[in-house]
Formats: structure tokens, C-alpha cells, sequence
């Protein structure tokens, strides 16, 4: 059996009387990537947001590498190794690219070598031309890049992802997918919350579906493809993006 690297039991958040995560439990394995979707208001963002320290679930745990995290602040979950993206990136204004990428290494690294990495990972995102542009001036789709470029400068074992590919160049996606491929290959683990679902069949070996905070669906992309109860009543049209393509 593989080892998980991620596991929520029973997480329940609320807000006053809204209940925007009822009882989920996701188990992720290691070196596996994962899709969270769903309609707008199902809960997504809240249980990333629970994972990753920035909501203290209700009820329920979060384990990361059989290590107990609900409940801690998110720079102690950062140290296991975890980093994330945000649904709205807001980059500062005042820092370039470069600069906002370098000081993103983490363990600290000698400049030059923070440098070198910060411009290999500018390249990997097709974003090589904006390292001296001001971060939070570059438009919303290249600073979702930015900030996944941010995240992977923490060098981390379990990636969490906020719609990543939202304002992103449609060309652009299936590049970005196949390239998260290849950082699964290497032994990353990825937790994405997409729409896309074209992305989604193409970058996950699995998909959760959330409605109203609650798991409907867990199933691999192309099974989900073929359920007609998710289709009719949660995901819709775009649930055909889930289909098996040609390589």
C-alpha cells in the first residue's frame, strides 16, 4: 500500500451558521496528484484553507505525514514540508519577480543559487521576460504563475494549489499540466482545486467532488466522466472535459 502523505478525517468548518465544510475526509497518497472540485460555495477553498493553517477546523484532523496539523499556525505546517498557492495571488508591488521568487527559497540557499533556481523556475512557467517586473503589476493570470512559481521555490513534498490555472493563457495549460506531471514524477504530491476540468483529466490520477461542504464523488477522472448523477447535478456540461483523450 502506498504511504499518504496527506489525510483529513472528519473536517467540519463553519462560519456563524454556515456550514462551509461538513465531515470531509480526503486521503492523498505520496507522490500522487489530486483534484478538488465542485460548484462555486462548495467548500474547496475553506478545506485548503484548513489544511494549510489558515481556518482551525471545527471538528475533525488533518495529518501530514502521520504528523497531527489541524489546528497549527501555517508557517509550522510550512515546515513539513507543505506550500500553497491562493485563489486571488496579490503580489507585492514593490518587489520584482526575481527578488519575490529569491526570497521564497526555502532552506535559505546562497544568492547565486537561489538566483539560478529562481530563473530555471521562471523558465519552466514560459515567464523568463518578467523577472525585473514588478510582481503585483503583472496581470492576474501571470501572477497565479508567479506565485506557483513562489510556492515551488520552498522546494515542498506536498503541493497545495488554489485554481491555478484561473487567468492563465488557455495555450498555456496543457504545458503547465504535463509540467506538474513531471514534478509528481519526481516524488511531489499535488492538491489542486480547479475548474478546469480539461486540466484536471490531463494533471490528476484522482478527483474529490464537494457540494454544499459535503464528498459526493471520489473517483479517478475518467470514471467520473461516466457518472450521470455528477454530471446532472454538480459539474454540468464541463464534466465532459473529463473524458479519455489521446497522448
Amino acid at each position: 500500500m502506498s504511504e499518504v502523505i496527506l489525510e483529513t478525517s472528519g473536517i467540519t468548518c463553519s462560519f456563524g451558521e454556515l456550514k462551509a465544510v461538513d465531515g470531509v475526509s480526503v486521503r492523498v497518497e505520496t507522490g500522487s496528484a489530486v483534484a478538488v472540485v465542485g460548484p462555486n460555495g462548495s467548500g474547496k477553498s475553506t478545506l485548503l484553507n484548513a489544511i494549510s493553517g489558515f481556518v482551525t477546523p471545527d471538528a475533525g484532523t488533518v495529518t501530514v505525514a502521520g504528523k497531527r496539523v489541524d489546528g497549527a499556525a501555517p508557517w509550522r505546517i510550512a515546515r513539513q514540508g507543505v506550500r500553497r498557492t491562493f485563489q486571488h495571488a496579490n503580489l507585492p508591488a514593490r518587489m520584482t519577480v526575481l527578488e519575490l521568487l529569491v526570497a521564497s527559497a526555502a532552506p535559505p540557499c546562497e544568492p547565486r543559487e537561489a538566483v539560478e533556481s529562481a530563473r530555471r523556475i521562471l523558465g519552466w512557467l514560459q515567464l523568463p521576460q518578467t523577472e525585473e517586473d514588478c510582481a503585483g503589476e503583472l496581470s492576474g493570470g501571470q501572477q497565479k504563475l508567479v506565485a506557483l512559481g513562489a510556492a515551488l521555490m520552498g522546494s515542498p513534498r506536498l503541493l497545495l494549489l488554489d485554481e491555478p490555472m484561473a487567468g492563465v493563457n488557455p495555450a498555456l495549460r496543457a504545458k503547465l499540466a504535463a509540467r506538474l506531471r513531471e514534478l509528481q514524477a519526481e516524488g511531489m504530491t499535488i492538491l489542486v482545486v480547479e475548474h478546469d476540468m480539461k486540466f484536471v483529466a490531463r494533471a490528476c490520477d484522482s478527483v474529490y467532488v464537494l457540494d454544499r461542504g459535503v464528498v459526493v464523488a471520489h473517483s479517478t477522472p475518467r470514471d467520473l466522466a461516466a457518472n450521470e448523477a455528477v454530471r446532472r447535478a454538480y459539474l454540468g456540461a464541463a464534466v465532459a472535459d473529463l473524458e479519455p483523450r489521446g497522448a
